[in-house]
């Protein structure tokens, strides 16, 4: 158990952090040191959270606070995978974790539309991104890669999995509801430390 040490470490301070209450702001610029500080190393995720599936991306639950104040979630990306362009509704901070990912930010129109906002940004192992409803929800993301995974490690403002979000239509920018859901139904037992305490004895 002692690899999950790095993710039992960061659901402890996020839930600290948590409960300070902070304004988003606030709140995200702390979580997004503890995030980096997460994926600053690789070998603790579990293989079980790290598998993609042949036809569409895999959102693993890693962890969700009691109160659903954060949730904490792999995203492993096949070759080549994408998300439709889609919304969140609370904010979130994307740290990769293995290999890359680009992401492309829109903006509607007057009439609706969307439009790509700048050129996609890249991240690599170590990059953190942020989303949020206040400064930029909407985007869709995609393995850089066509020849292997990518794995990257997400922070949500609530349980995402359970969020009502938006998927749109690139040519009409029309959204429409879903639930993500995730992809596996256990979690890492982030909190079996028998084997380190019975050592102690």
């Amino acid at each position: 158990m002692t690899a999950l040490a790095p993710l039992r470490d960061f659901v402890v301070e996020a839930t600290r952090l948590a409960d300070r209450r902070l304004p988003e702001t606030g709140q995200v610029e702390a979580m997004r040191a503890l995030l980096a500080r997460l994926v600053a190393a690789d070998g603790w995720l579990p293989e079980a959270c790290a598998q993609p599936h042949p036809e569409h991306y895999q959102q693993h639950l890693l962890h969700c606070d009691p109160l659903e104040r954060f949730s904490v979630v792999s995203f492993v990306w096949g070759p080549g995978q994408r998300t439709p362009i889609h919304d969140h509704q609370v904010w979130g901070l994307i740290g990769m974790l293995r290999g890359a990912e680009t992401g492309q930010r829109f903006r509607r129109d007057a009439g609706g539309a969307l439009h790509p906002e700048g050129p996609p940004a890249r991240l690599a192992p170590g990059d953190i991104e942020m989303v949020s409803p206040a400064t930029g929800d909407i985007h869709q993301v995609a393995n850089a890669f066509d020849d292997r995974v990518s794995i990257s490690i997400h922070v949500y403002g609530a349980n995402i999995g359970a969020v009502a979000r938006h998927v749109f239509d690139p040519a009409t920018g029309a959204p429409r509801a879903f639930v993500s859901g995730y992809s596996s139904t256990p979690v890492p037992n982030l909190w079996d430390r028998s084997s380190q305490v019975r050592a102690g004895l």
